[in-house]
């Protein structure tokens, strides 16, 4: 068992769509998950959100579930997930691993606000996500920003 599964920081239930075993084969022959989009190509979208006057912005358990939801909606590959619970105010700082990449969360629930990071690539759809958190956060006001990653000419 490794040392991320001892501390209990792994999926119970990793996806299996990765490639394992020999890697040594050409790189002509390994899948590129760059995406091409509006006469660009990029490594992926990063979605910055904001989620203000939100609620259930205390709990880990019910946060990681949350965030599992989103990840598995817009399509993304679980690796692991981790979260920590701060007092005496009760926030949350936590992180889902993504082969993907990941989504981060910080909260402040004192302010009612929460500081989102979806980063996604290949096939993902993070903006697929966004209603699963407003379902969950009901937030009054939602101020979002996309930057794409990785950008390259064509």
């Amino acid at each position: 068992m490794n040392a991320l599964a001892q501390l209990g920081m792994v999926s119970e239930t990793p996806r299996n769509n990765q490639v394992s075993g020999d890697l040594s084969h050409d790189m002509e022959d390994r899948k590129d998950y760059f995406i091409v989009r509006d006469g660009m190509r990029f490594a992926g979208t990063h979605l910055l959100v904001d989620l203000w006057d939100a609620t259930n912005l205390d709990s880990p358990e019910e946060i990681d579930r949350v965030l599992r939801e989103a990840a598995i909606v817009a399509g993304a590959t679980i690796l692991h997930s981790h979260f920590h619970h701060f007092s005496p105010n009760g926030g949350v700082s936590g992180v889902v691993v993504l082969a993907e990449s990941h989504i981060s969360i910080h909260t402040w629930p004192e302010r009612n606000f929460a500081a989102l990071d979806i980063f996604m690539c290949g096939a993902c759809d993070p903006y697929t996500s966004i209603p699963v958190l407003q379902r969950f956060f009901k937030p009054e006001r939602i101020v979002l920003d996309e930057q794409r990653r990785g950008k390259e000419n064509l």
